[in-house]
């Protein structure tokens, strides 16, 4: 119904935001990070909308990029993850970091979201796997919210994923690999070469 609000910022607090726009104020149930991208109150800020209709209530969904919100959409899509979870996953870590935990199937990763257990955290990269490929994670910046040191991190196991594929190996073959090296080196050629180690069985 609505693709997007833009108005003055009124209030911002407690997983809300909310939009003053052509004299009606708009509560949305955002995400920290998109709080946290959210400027200074009595400036201006688009954010796009979801409204969800159920019998006992309308709630509206704001988030600060399109890519947050398809993200929500998939997240929601899947059984047993309400839109409540759906917004502690997407602030419990940058966009990018996000989709690159599902893209690995880190499982542990995704579980440090309050409300995300470990079933609940496996079913996520299961479903959503296959439908995040490496141009989202690329295509994704890394958020305000991300430290240096993290999203080098977070590049490097891209890098090596990219660099695995290429030597032949399937998209879940590589995944599996690093998800299993990821914490023991940073360097692109040091996870490649574990990866590969890993996959040999030694």
């Amino acid at each position: 119904m609505y693709a997007f609000i833009e108005g003055q910022v009124c209030e911002k607090a407690g997983g809300q935001l909310v939009l003053l726009a052509g004299g009606v104020g708009y509560l949305l149930n955002c995400s920290m990070n998109t709080l946290q991208a959210a400027p200074a109150l009595g400036e201006t800020m688009r954010c796009h909308t979801y409204l969800a209709v159920r019998e006992d209530a309308m709630e509206l969904y704001g988030f600060a990029t399109r890519e947050e919100k398809s993200m929500f959409l998939s997240l929601t899509s899947i059984s047993g993850v309400g839109a409540k979870m759906a917004l502690a996953l997407l602030g419990s870590m940058p966009l990018r970091d996000l989709n690159l935990a599902i893209l690995l199937g880190d499982v542990n990763a995704l579980s440090r979201a309050p409300g995300i257990g470990k079933k609940t955290a496996q079913r996520i990269a299961l479903e959503l796997k296959d439908k995040i490929s490496q141009a989202d994670v690329n295509a994704v910046g890394g958020g305000s919210a991300a430290p240096v040191a993290a999203m080098a991190v977070t590049d490097n196991v891209a890098e090596a994923l990219e660099a695995l594929v290429a030597l032949g190996y399937t998209p879940n073959e590589a995944r599996s690999a690093l998800s299993q090296v990821k914490d023991q080196a940073e360097k692109p050629e040091d996870l490649i070469r574990l990866a590969l180690r890993s996959m040999a069985g030694m």
